[in-house]
This record gives C-alpha cells, sequence and structure tokens, in this order.
C-alpha cells in the first residue's frame, strides 16, 4: 500500500467541529470544546500538521456579536486549548452574510477564507484537510482537491452527510475519530 501524502495544515470549522455550537455564540464562558478535539489538534501538531480555524460568522452582520465578544470567544479558545497544551495556528473568520451585508468572497462555501490561510501560511490548499459539521464547511476539500472529513454533529444535516460522502469525503462521529483514522493512513 503506497502511503498518503501528509496534509500541510487541517482546516476546521469552529461551531460544532471543534467547539459546542451555541448559535450565535458572543459570551466567552460559553465556549466548550467538544470532546477530544485538544486531543486531535495535538495529534495533528505532533505529525507536523498545524491546525487553523476557517469560520462564518454571521452574527457579526445581524448585530448579535460584536467584534470584540468574537475576538474575546477566540481568545477563549485559544485559553482551553492552551489548558491542554495545544495551540491553533491561525483563526480565519466571515464576519458577513449575504442578507445583511450582500455577497463576499469568503463566507464558505466560498473559498475566500482558504486562499487567505494559503496565502499567509504558504499552504498548497490541495495538500490540506478540510473538517467542518455542514457542507459548506467541507466543499473547500472538493474544490481544492483536498481531504475533507465530514464531522457528524447535532446540527449536521443527512443531505450535507450524503454529498460530502459522495464526493469522497470521510464521514466520521467526531474531529478525533477523523484524525485517528487519517493518522493510520499516513503511517501505512
Amino acid at each position: 500500500m503506497t502511503a498518503v501524502p501528509r496534509p500541510q495544515a487541517a482546516l476546521l470549522d469552529r461551531d460544532g467541529t471543534i467547539i459546542v455550537d451555541h448559535h450565535y455564540l458572543n459570551d466567552p464562558a460559553n465556549v466548550e470544546l467538544l470532546p477530544g478535539v485538544a486531543e486531535a489538534i495535538g495529534r495533528l501538531a505532533a505529525a507536523g500538521i498545524p491546525s487553523i480555524v476557517c469560520t462564518n460568522q454571521s452574527g457579526v452582520a445581524r448585530g448579535t456579536i460584536t467584534l470584540a465578544q468574537h475576538h474575546a470567544v477566540r481568545l477563549r479558545l485559544d485559553a482551553l486549548l492552551a489548558a491542554e497544551g495545544v495551540a491553533l495556528l491561525d483563526t480565519f473568520a466571515c464576519p458577513h452574510h449575504p442578507d445583511v451585508t450582500g455577497p463576499c468572497g469568503c463566507r464558505k462555501p466560498a473559498l475566500g477564507l482558504y486562499e487567505r490561510a494559503a496565502s499567509l501560511h504558504g499552504l498548497d490548499l490541495a495538500r490540506c484537510l478540510y473538517a467542518g459539521d455542514r457542507y459548506r464547511d467541507v466543499a473547500a476539500a472538493t474544490a481544492f482537491r483536498g481531504r475533507g472529513l465530514f464531522v457528524e454533529s447535532r446540527v449536521s444535516v443527512a443531505e450535507d452527510r450524503a454529498r460530502a460522502v459522495a464526493e469522497g469525503m470521510s464521514a466520521v462521529p467526531s474531529l478525533l475519530h477523523g484524525v485517528q483514522a487519517l493518522l493510520l493512513t499516513l503511517a501505512a
């Protein structure tokens, strides 16, 4: 069996993938890591695969989250991960919503967040892992011909899962399960 190429980075959705999705999270006290996330990020890092968050945050455009609240939530996430001995390389967020701000190139499934990450961190997007709990979070895996992990969450819908699987992505019950499977294929 031929070894699978090692991803250059893991481009992760935030809500429902690495933290509990509280729908327009604006209070850092409510940030909760999902089970196994710190271990997954740590295993990726140990394999030389940094983790980068790419997240839609339409609550900013809608006025339910201020930029200061968004920043405070990010700092709390970083602190929770640091307490577990792991860290994210970076975070990219789209604060837009087409009904409020008009169309943009960064709201997933658009590719702008990933292109910014690639530009800043010198990534080949075809050599990245994309993980999220909605199809829009993993659509870039198809667009860039990367690897996709559809992480099932309480907000995931069957149609999104079916589309991701039809496009060759793995559907997994958690980020940790997906990372463990990926690392096994890299070791083969």
